[in-house]
């Protein structure tokens, strides 16, 4: 086993760590933060396979970008950051989804054994090839969806300064 070998797996230890973290933690506000630790490990793995650009744009859009819009959806909602009960599950539940994370697990595994079984080097075909495609092909569609993601954010500002009828007497000086 190279040192190589030993970063990969324990960042994948962190990452499979973190990630259980978040799904299991009764904390919204928590479950953010261990998502971020998670995401920022699966750069740490892609830095270790040699990725760099991955590992760059993992960092920039996913921890930078996602987690951010994730923690400000938090805050613009007011979301309860303490323990909750609210979306406790009962066992069988549990278990099913279980099941079916496994059987989701298992299947995308068999599929990549068998899409790489037998290849030597299954490295990618470089950043040029990359950009080229990245800022040559899916430019426009990339600009549309930050375009879209901007409109979301700045609706999702305007509506939180909204004054909201919540009372049946607020509800009914609204109707004169």
């Amino acid at each position: 086993m190279t040192t190589h070998d030993v970063f990969f797996v324990l960042a994948g230890l962190v990452t499979a760590g973190a990630a259980v973290r978040a799904v299991t933690t009764k904390q919204l506000l928590h479950a953010a933060l261990w998502l971020v630790v998670s995401l920022g490990a699966l750069s740490g793995c892609y830095l270790v396979l040699g990725a760099e650009l991955v590992a760059l744009v993992q960092l920039i859009v996913y921890v930078g970008a996602i987690v951010v819009l994730v923690i400000f959806a938090l805050m613009l909602t007011r979301a309860p950051t303490g323990p909750t009960t609210a979306h406790d599950t009962s066992p069988l539940t549990r278990l099913a989804g279980l099941v079916v994370a496994a059987g989701t697990g298992g299947l995308v595994a068999a599929v990549l054994i068998s899409a790489y079984a037998g290849r030597a080097d299954v490295r990618s075909p470089g950043t040029e090839a990359l950009a080229t495609r990245l800022f040559g092909t899916w430019v426009w569609p990339f600009e549309l969806l930050s375009l879209l993601l901007l409109v979301g954010l700045v609706a999702a500002l305007a509506m939180s300064r909204l004054q909201v009828a919540t009372t049946p007497e607020e509800l009914a000086g609204e109707e004169r």
